[in-house]
């Protein structure tokens, strides 16, 4: 055939300028001037301009705000401040005592009276300490507390938004992690504070909370085993329908199999609550604090705010841990007998019943934590011998031959 010249193309380019490919685009020459701050940050930071590029969700991202700042700021804190007046009464009624009525009816103002005597007393830092972890030591002591509560679910859905700031299929092994900073922020200020009161305890913390973290997370296997999820909604949810882990009394739960299976449970539960006091540092085993034997432990030091944020990081992880334990063996935001349990995880929920289970929710945080009270102020410490034993001799083995024993029985059954 030969070569056939292409037939001319009429262009109505400018005079001395290069012809355009009818099929391909024209590419202006690009200069920092004219390309835009997207197209300059892609190469260094491909992720983010991918996001910014990418429509986003108001709607999650206010939802989420919200959630912050009501379950967190305006539910958890505040019980915070209650827990403390809860233990002064409590304790009072146990040691046949008066307790705090001075500071509004029945003295329930008198958390916000100690809140204001924290904010005006002198701020005090020793001039031998090191000061930069001196100051770090209480925030990490407090924001791990209140950051494990991002997975927590505490309802079911209100308004067709569920009810958990961080719905994570990976929820128990959050909560762990971020829990087991707060270690670092009670061996920091022990050690910060160049005293030996304070590095004793700081000592004798991590020795503490690092043996019953390993019983603590041995203990909630044999749920995870049983349950086959992560997800603590879903966890509620399979609660809700079949009967709770320790009341297995409707749904499947009642059976042979789910009378059987509580058996694990009811240790796996023991073993949990019993760590929960260790790594809340609640008596019987305050020994990082140990007022009687070490001038408050760790926090000697400290004064003001400071000392104000151990104290409340102390009881935010105690509802955090009392919130924890109500989700995995006390059904979470569920009635008993499955009462206006929606029939899946993505279910409608009415706004009424949404309402209903997150009041349930909080009626059960709120005997746990009366449990944790009248804990501490019946038993007596333990010596720091005797709590180490209790940990590794006891607890760690009862815990893997109890999720030794719910593989067995799983398997049979």
């Amino acid at each position: 055939m030969g070569f056939q010249p292409m037939a001319r193309v009429e262009s109505n380019e400018a005079p001395g300028t290069l012809p355009r490919d009818s099929n391909r685009r024209v590419r202006s020459h690009r200069t920092p001037q004219n390309m835009g701050w997207k197209p300059m940050l892609r190469p260094l930071f491909p992720s983010v301009t991918r996001a910014l590029s990418d429509h986003m969700d108001w709607h999650i991202i206010i939802a989420a705000v919200i959630k912050i700042v009501v379950f967190v700021f305006l539910v958890t804190l505040p019980m915070v401040a209650m827990s403390v007046w809860a233990e002064r009464r409590v304790s009072a009624a146990i040691q046949d005592r008066v307790g705090p009525n001075r500071v509004g009816p029945f003295g329930l103002l008198q958390a916000v009276a100690d809140g204001i005597k924290f904010l005006l007393k002198e701020d005090f830092t020793p001039a031998q300490v090191n000061k930069f972890y001196f100051w770090l030591a209480p925030a990490l002591t407090m924001v791990p507390a209140l950051l494990t509560s991002a997975v927590i679910p505490f309802g079911s859905r209100l308004f067709g938004e569920k009810m958990v700031i961080a719905d994570l299929d990976v929820g128990p092994l959050f909560v762990f992690a971020i829990s087991s900073l707060t270690v670092y922020g009670i061996v920091l200020a022990g050690w910060s504070s160049n005293s030996k009161y304070s590095f004793l305890g700081g000592v004798r913390s991590t020795s503490q909370m690092i043996s019953y973290e390993i019983s603590l997370g041995l203990s909630i296997i044999p749920l995870i085993l049983i349950y086959g999820e992560l997800n603590l909604g879903r966890i509620v949810q399979e609660q809700a329908v079949n009967g709770w882990a320790l009341l297995p009394l409707w749904g499947e739960g009642l059976s042979l199999k789910g009378f059987i299976l509580a058996i694990p449970l009811f240790i796996s539960f023991v073993i949990f609550m019993t760590s929960m006091f260790a790594e809340t540092n609640r008596l019987p085993f305050d020994l990082p604090e140990c007022e009687t034997e070490l001038v408050a432990g760790y926090h000697t030091e400290y004064s003001s705010m400071k000392f104000a944020l151990f104290f409340l990081g102390e009881y935010a992880a105690m509802i955090i841990g009392s919130g924890l334990a109500v989700t995995l063996f006390f059904g979470g935001w569920s009635l008993p007998f499955g009462w206006l349990a929606p029939e899946s995880i993505d279910a409608a929920v009415p706004w009424w019943h949404g309402l209903i289970h997150i009041g349930v929710y909080f009626t059960k945080v709120i005997g746990v934590i009366l449990f944790f009270i009248v804990i501490r102020w019946t038993l007596p410490r333990f010596r720091y011998d005797q709590l180490m034993r209790l940990g590794w001799v006891f607890f760690f083995e009862i815990a893997l031959f109890n999720v030794a024993l719910t593989a067995i029985l799983l398997a049979v059954l």
